[in-house]
């Protein structure tokens, strides 16, 4: 079968996290990429002997089956109509874009081109998720009663992820770098939920992002929500995704280590698989017209409003 081709569009740490994993996957190829840091794309280029454009025209010459866009927010909306109208499928960094009016804009103009889209969510595709994901199909937790998300961070950005942007109010914050993830897997496991109340709070300096966040609210099915986020804090950083069940509690811990816990027993550590169909599979098998597992730019609409109802 013959290879998926992606172009990619920002190069910086996740967009070459990326390069990384496309590289190892057998059935997809990078025939482009662009970074508007020149500096940047030559020392990518060297380093994975890659195929580069000084341009987004020439980026497109190449004809790529899909677009990656790993850029600010603000910019999503513009190249993704950009990929769209050169027919190319667009898989888009989290969140889907500045705001909600940006993200209808997306989904507007991918669907009058009829191309697929994506997001790049891929805490679904990870064997803790799958594993997760197929306890609560299962009900093997019981009745579900509360489900918590607790994110610690003591450097925002963190020190893998410094850049400008990255800690602006009107780009970065970890409510939209991090939660949205989070918010995805939520929307799959028990559909739609709203927030009944939040306080999100911000620094002085009004450059910067939020600090801290508290939301309360619940699913459609009326599964209660909690939502508590906080960055300058003096401990190592954590996270914790919850799901609290009559019968068991299950917890993912800093993304990739699913725990478990019973009426009376300790908690203990669950042995996953060691493979999982990746978001790059998916990717190929929907560009070949079979059924895949993509997160969609309507999926992501979904999660950009509940992103911006906390920093209301």
């Amino acid at each position: 079968m013959k290879k998926t081709t992606f172009a990619i569009i920002g190069t910086g740490i996740v967009g070459e996290r990326i390069i990384n994993q496309l590289l190892v996957n057998p059935n997809c190829e990078i025939v482009s990429t662009f970074d508007e840091n020149n500096q940047r794309l030559v020392e990518v280029q060297k380093k994975y002997n890659l195929p580069i454009a000084t341009s987004l025209v020439e980026l497109f010459d190449t004809k790529p089956d899909w677009v990656y866009i790993g850029t600010p927010p603000n910019s999503h909306a513009q190249l993704a109509k950009l990929a769209a109208n050169h027919g190319c499928h667009v898989l888009s960094e989290k969140p889907l874009a500045h705001n909600v009016e940006s993200g209808v804009e997306m989904v507007e103009c991918t669907k009058e081109s009829n191309v697929l889209t994506a997001m790049h969510f891929p805490l679904m595709y990870s064997p803790a998720i799958q594993t997760l994901m197929k306890e609560v199909a299962d009900e093997t937790l019981g009745n579900i009663l509360r489900v918590e998300l607790h994110t610690y961070f003591p450097h925002w950005p963190r020190k893998w992820q410094q850049n400008p942007w990255i800690g602006s109010r009107s780009q970065g914050g970890f409510i939209r770098e991090v939660f949205p993830h989070y918010f995805q897997i939520m929307y799959r496991l028990f559909g739609n939920f709203s927030f009944s109340a939040h306080q999100t709070v911000f620094p002085q300096d009004q450059t910067l992002c939020e600090n801290g966040t508290t939301a309360l609210g619940n699913t459609d099915s009326g599964i209660p929500i909690l939502i508590n986020g906080l960055a300058g804090i003096g401990q190592e950083e954590l996270l914790l995704f919850k799901i609290f069940g009559s019968k068991k509690v299950l917890t993912i811990k800093n993304w990739s280590e699913l725990w478990m816990s019973e009426i009376d027993q300790p908690e203990q550590k669950i042995q996953l698989p060691n493979t999982t169909s990746t978001l790059w599979d998916a990717c190929h098998q929907a560009k070949n017209g079979n059924e895949s597992t993509l997160v969609t730019f309507e999926e992501g609409l979904i999660v950009q409003q509940w992103i911006d109802d906390l920093l209301s």
